[in-house]
């Protein structure tokens, strides 16, 4: 990925604005509903939520310099209370990337990279571009309504573009799965998850 020009400041909040619905749309789940299917092949609710805290927890250590350890990027043991953990590690995520400092910083990223360093605001659009999706992921597994402010489809529509494409996309465990064709008609945000690989028409 590239260096995006959104500022520091910025894509931080716009990514706080994105987690945050994930939180709404995650605590629309009851325990009943973890089981569903979601667009992530494989997954059901619970496999994807469990990942998304995981993931939160990753990020987290990368803001405080240890995002080098693959370990603290893997979902831990199953939780009573899956839902409100991933409502406290949300919390924890966006307190870390308010935290004073952490735009001075580089993060290292084990799951992107084991080598190099990112900017933090570079990071952090990663971090929102992922959840960005992974609302839209949860909404359709619950059959929610999921539409994203202008601004926000804006901000993340050059992001998606700079996600790497080609044979990595294909590898287990990638990211993102391989560009998916929509009319050109499409609206942002099916364009936006089209090409990373989500199909928009994709229900259960």
């Amino acid at each position: 990925m590239t260096a995006q020009h959104t500022d520091g400041h910025g894509i931080v909040d716009l990514d706080a604005r994105v987690v945050e619905a994930t939180v709404s749309l995650v605590k629309q789940a009851s325990l009943l509903d973890l089981d569903r299917p979601t667009p992530c092949a494989g997954w059901n609710l619970d496999d994807l939520i469990a990942h998304m805290t995981a993931q939160h927890y990753g990020w987290i250590a990368a803001a405080v310099g240890h995002g080098a350890d693959l370990s603290v990027w893997q979902p831990g043991p199953p939780v009573a209370d899956p839902i409100g953990e991933y409502a406290e590690a949300s919390r924890r995520v966006l307190d870390a990337f308010a935290a004073d400092g952490v735009l001075d910083r580089q993060f290292a990223l084990a799951e992107i990279n084991p080598v190099l360093r990112f900017p933090a605001a570079q990071a952090i659009s990663f971090h929102f571009i992922d959840y960005l999706v992974h609302g839209w992921d949860v909404a359709r597994s619950l059959g929610a309504d999921y539409q994203p402010e202008p601004d926000l489809l804006a901000a993340a529509l050059p992001v998606a573009q700079a996600v790497p494409g080609g044979e990595a996309r294909k590898r287990d465990g990638a990211a993102f799965a391989p560009e998916v064709a929509v009319p050109e008609q499409a609206g942002l945000l099916d364009q936006i998850l089209a090409m990373l690989g989500r199909d928009p028409s994709w229900s259960q």
